[in-house]
C-alpha cells in the first residue's frame, strides 16, 4: 500500500474533484495507489512539477485533459483475451442464452472495442447474431471513437489469431477483417449488432435488462465502495437468471451481493443470478 503524505493526499483529492466538477469523469473512488501511480507518471511525461500545476492546466486546457484521460483510464485489452474464458462462454453460457428469443448483452468498460468484436464473432459462429444486441459502453469518449472505427494495428493480428484459435474459434480468423497497409479493418457485418455508447459506472444508472453482463479487468481499479456500487448496478441491470462475467483477479465473494449469484464456471469468474 502506498503511504501518501498529507499534502499529496489533499492535492490528489483536489485534482480528482476538479476533474469531476469540470468534465464529469469520476475517479474519486478509484483505488488510490493505482490512480496516484498514473498521476505521478504523467507529471513526468508532461514535464509538470506538481499535482497542483496539473490541476490548473487541465482546468484551462481541454486538449490537455483529453490526453491525460487516456492515461487515467486503463485501456489494456486484446481480442479473445483469456481464451479459456471465451471457450467457457461458448460452451457453458451460449447454450443457455440460445433459449432466449432476444439476447441483450452489456459489455461494461469496452475500451477500444477488441472484446466487443470478439463477442460479435463468437455470436456469429454460434448462429445467434440475428437476435442479439451488444451494448458496449465506456466512460472514455476517445477510446469509444476508436472502438466504433474497428481499426487495429496489423501487427496485433498474429496474437489475436492465436487467442481466437485457443478460444475454440470455428472459422478462419482472417475472414473477419481486411488488411490495409499497416492496419486491420474489422468486417462491417460484425458491427451491426453493437451499439457503442458512453456510460460511467461510477455515476450513471441501471442499463436495461440484460441477459449477460461482462465487466472484466475493470473493477480491480476501483475501491471497495465503488465496487459495491457497481455490483448493485449489475444486479439491478440483469434479467432473472442472467449471467455476470468478471476478470480473472476479480470476485463477488466478499461483496454484499455474493449470495445473489452462484458460480457457473468458478475458474473463469462466470456467475449467474440465483432464483
Amino acid at each position: 500500500m502506498v503511504n501518501l503524505s498529507e499534502n499529496e493526499k489533499i492535492e490528489i483529492d483536489l485534482l480528482l474533484d476538479a476533474i469531476y466538477l469540470k468534465y464529469g469523469y469520476d475517479f474519486r473512488n478509484y483505488a488510490r495507489a493505482s490512480i496516484r501511480r498514473r498521476i505521478m507518471n504523467q507529471l513526468s511525461k508532461f514535464r509538470l512539477k506538481t499535482i497542483s500545476e496539473m490541476q490548473h492546466k487541465l482546468l484551462n486546457d481541454r486538449a490537455f485533459f483529453d490526453r491525460l484521460l487516456m492515461y487515467l483510464t486503463v485501456n489494456v485489452t486484446e481480442m479473445f483475451r483469456d481464451p479459456s474464458f471465451f471457450k467457457a462462454l461458448r460452451e457453458v453460457v451460449m447454450p443457455e442464452l440460445k433459449k432466449q428469443p432476444v439476447i441483450k448483452i452489456w459489455l461494461a468498460g469496452c475500451s477500444s472495442g477488441e472484446e466487443a468484436y470478439s463477442l460479435a464473432i463468437l455470436l456469429k459462429e454460434e448462429r445467434v447474431d440475428r437476435n442479439v444486441m451488444i451494448y458496449a459502453t465506456d466512460a472514455n469518449e476517445v477510446v469509444l471513437r476508436k472502438a466504433k472505427e474497428g481499426v487495429f494495428p496489423i501487427d496485433k493480428m498474429k496474437d489475436f489469431t492465436r487467442n481466437y484459435i485457443n478460444a475454440g474459434g470455428l472459422e478462419s480468423f482472417a475472414d473477419y477483417y481486411t488488411a490495409k497497409y499497416d492496419y486491420a479493418i474489422i468486417d462491417n457485418s460484425l458491427k451491426k449488432n453493437i451499439v457503442f455508447s458512453d456510460h460511467n459506472m461510477a455515476t450513471d444508472s441501471v442499463f436495461g435488462e440484460m441477459d449477460l453482463i461482462l465487466c472484466r479487468n475493470v473493477l480491480i481499479y476501483f475501491n471497495k465502495e465503488l465496487q459495491g456500487r457497481v455490483f448493485k448496478l449489475f444486479w439491478e441491470s440483469l434479467h432473472p437468471r442472467g449471467f455476470l462475467c468478471l476478470g480473472t483477479k476479480e470476485t463477488l465473494r466478499f461483496s454484499t451481493y455474493s449470495h445473489d449469484f452462484k458460480a457457473v464456471v468458478e475458474g473463469e469468474k462466470i456467475y449467474r443470478i440465483r432464483i
